[in-house]
Parts: structure tokens; C-alpha cells; sequence
């Protein structure tokens, strides 16, 4: 409880653009089985985030969904907290970008808000990158400016290069708004924890509400 499969249709139907699941080897914040499931349902758009092991590749080589984001958390890690280090990582991130895009899946990279990170992975062939938001939410509540600049740093150097933006981690009622106001082009965020606490005061379907009413 709550059924997970009942949950992601109802958000859509409140409104929300897309599914974002982030499976784990341990399975701690949704199964595998769950991602088979919920492929069944889902019809605005399927993304799934991961670190690219062999058993996530073959996830996704079975479900196919609109759009893969891959994040740099290999078992052991207990949650995302950085972005790729797309010089360290180049090879090994092109390889599996073009697998994903042979299967005609959309891929995005989760980096950190840096200019010469975002044009590195440019070179990987991926088709967007994910901004790493918690430094941004960190900083907000005491200089929002300060907090938005290397974002906005960071996605003119994507528009620059032809890359896509989505966005995510720690976004909430209180910052997404000025977010989406400063950060150029910004296509899409992902939000699961906050929008879930809010749930709990303001019910799912007002939740989701105030999300897109925030992204106007």
C-alpha cells in the first residue's frame, strides 16, 4: 500500500507528463517487477534511471521505455549524489549510450551544473543531461541568484551544444518555480519525494496540481 501500479495511473490522469522510477540491485525503492508492471500502464512517458550495470541494461533492452537516464550510483552507493564524471567516464558512457540509442531509447546523462562537464557529455551522443538540483535547493533558501548561477551557466552551455535539459533532485513547491524561471530551455523535471510529502497534506491529485502549476 499504496498499490504502485494504481498510483502511476492515477498521476497521469491528474495530470502529470511522465513516470520516473529509479531501480536499484537491492530493490529498495521499487523491484524489478514493479518496472515490468508499470510498462503496461504508463502512457505519457516511461523513464527509468540507473547506473548502466549488466542487469540494468537488460531491464531496459526488455521494457523499452521513452527515455533512459543514467546516473552514476553502482551498488553499494546508498543515493544519488553527484553527476558523471564525464572525463573519467567518456569511453565507457559512449558505448552505452549508443546501445540504448540502437534500441531507440532516449538517453540523459545526470551531471552536475558545469559548463565543461555538460560539453563532455555532448561528445558521448547522448540526446539531454539531467542537472543535479541539490546544491541549487541547498542554496535557495539564502540566495536564490547565487544558488540558480552555475545552473544557468550549465544549460546555456547545453543549448550551445544541442543538448536537452531536464532537472531533478530536491525540487519542491518553494524552489521549482524560480527555477523554471531562470534555467533556459529547461524540458523536464523529475520530482518523487517532495511531491509525495505534499501528498500527504494536500491530497495526490492537488499535489500534482501545484507541481504544473508551478512549471506554467
Amino acid at each position: 500500500m499504496p498499490n504502485l501500479v494504481k498510483a502511476a495511473i492515477d498521476v497521469q490522469r491528474f495530470g502529470a507528463d511522465g513516470i520516473t522510477i529509479h531501480p536499484r540491485p537491492d530493490e529498495r525503492h521499487i523491484r524489478y517487477e514493479d518496472v515490468y508492471d508499470l510498462k503496461k500502464v504508463i502512457t505519457t512517458e516511461y523513464n527509468i534511471e540507473g547506473y548502466p550495470s549488466m542487469d540494468f541494461m537488460k531491464l531496459i533492452d526488455d521494457v523499452r521505455p521513452e527515455q533512459v537516464t543514467l546516473v552514476p550510483d553502482p551498488p553499494g552507493v546508498l543515493t544519488s549524489n553527484a553527476g558523471w564524471d564525464m572525463i573519467s567516464n567518456a569511453s565507457f558512457l559512449k558505448d552505452v549510450v549508443s546501445y540504448f540509442k540502437s534500441i531507440h531509447c532516449r538517453v540523459s546523462l545526470f551531471v552536475d551544473p558545469s559548463p565543461m562537464m555538460v560539453e563532455a557529455a555532448c561528445h558521448t551522443g547522448t540526446h539531454r543531461i539531467e542537472l543535479y538540483t541539490e546544491a541549487y535547493a541547498s542554496g535557495f533558501a539564502e540566495d536564490p541568484s547565487e544558488a540558480v548561477r552555475s545552473y544557468i551557466e550549465a544549460a546555456q552551455k547545453a543549448n550551445e551544444v544541442g543538448l536537452g535539459i531536464n532537472a531533478g533532485h530536491d525540487l519542491n513547491l518553494e524552489n521549482l518555480a524560480y527555477f523554471r524561471r531562470m534555467v533556459p530551455n529547461l524540458l523536464e523535471v523529475s520530482i518523487g519525494h517532495a511531491l509525495i510529502s505534499d501528498a500527504l497534506y494536500f491530497g495526490l491529485e492537488e499535489t500534482v496540481r501545484m507541481y504544473k502549476e508551478q512549471l506554467r
